[in-house]
C-alpha cells in the first residue's frame, strides 16, 4: 500500500523536484560587521555563545582568541574554530557550527529622488531594482537613467553606472537581467533628479 502511494505520487512529487531545482538558489551569506552569530561547540556548554562582529570585523571566542569573521562563510569559520581549538582536546574535536542569527551587518542606502530614502537592512541579499523598490520606488522627478552605486573597495571608493533605466519604465524585453547589480554591504544607491529644460 506505501509503495502504491508513492507511485501515485511520484509524478506531481518529480514536478514539484524540478520546479524547485530550476529556482537558483542566492549566492551563500559572507559574514559583515554588526552580524549577530552563534557560536556552538557540541558538547561543551562553555563554548557556546552569540556574538557580535565587530566593527573591524572580527570577534573574540574563548581558547581561540580573536577570529577575523568579515567576509568569510559560516563553514570558513567552523573550519578555523575546530583547527584553534584542536590543542584543547586530547581526542577529536566536538563538532563546531556557526550560524547567522541575526544578518544586521547587511546594510545599504539610497539617496536621492526615492520616495522613502535611508539605511535598509534587508535581511537577505538584494540587487540593485530591488533596492530601490525597497526606498519605495523613484519619485515623479527621478532620472531613472542616471542612476549610480558607491561602492567601497579598501580605502577607494568605486563608482558603477547601471543601466537600470528601461525596467524602471517598464520596457522589459530590451532589458537584461545580467545588466542588473547586485548590493554589497555598505553600497550607497544614488538616484539623481532629472534635468529640467527651459
Amino acid at each position: 500500500m506505501i509503495a502504491g502511494t508513492l507511485f501515485a505520487l511520484g509524478p506531481a512529487t518529480a514536478s514539484a523536484q524540478q520546479s524547485v531545482a530550476a529556482t537558483p538558489a542566492g549566492p551563500a551569506y559572507r559574514i559583515n560587521p554588526g552580524d549577530e552569530i552563534e557560536v556552538m561547540v557540541w558538547g561543551d556548554e562553555r563554548l557556546q555563545r552569540t556574538v557580535r562582529v565587530l566593527p573591524d570585523g572580527s570577534f573574540a571566542f574563548p581558547l581561540v582568541g580573536q577570529v577575523v569573521a568579515s567576509g568569510q562563510l559560516p563553514a570558513d569559520l567552523e573550519r578555523y574554530i575546530t583547527a584553534a581549538l584542536r590543542p584543547q582536546y586530547r581526542g577529536a574535536v566536538p563538532q563546531v557550527t556557526v550560524s547567522v542569527k541575526n544578518p544586521s551587518g547587511y546594510q545599504f542606502s539610497v539617496v536621492g529622488k526615492v520616495r522613502s530614502p535611508g539605511t535598509f537592512t534587508p535581511g537577505r541579499y538584494v540587487n540593485a531594482l530591488e533596492a530601490i523598490s525597497i526606498a519605495g520606488g523613484p519619485t515623479e522627478f527621478a532620472q531613472v537613467g542616471g542612476i549610480s552605486i558607491l561602492r567601497k573597495n579598501g580605502q577607494q571608493m568605486q563608482t558603477l553606472h547601471p543601466r537600470l533605466g528601461a525596467a524602471l519604465k517598464g520596457n522589459l524585453p530590451r532589458f537584461s537581467q545580467n545588466a542588473i547589480p547586485s548590493i554589497q554591504s555598505g553600497d550607497t544607491l544614488i538616484v539623481l533628479k532629472s534635468r529640467v529644460r527651459s
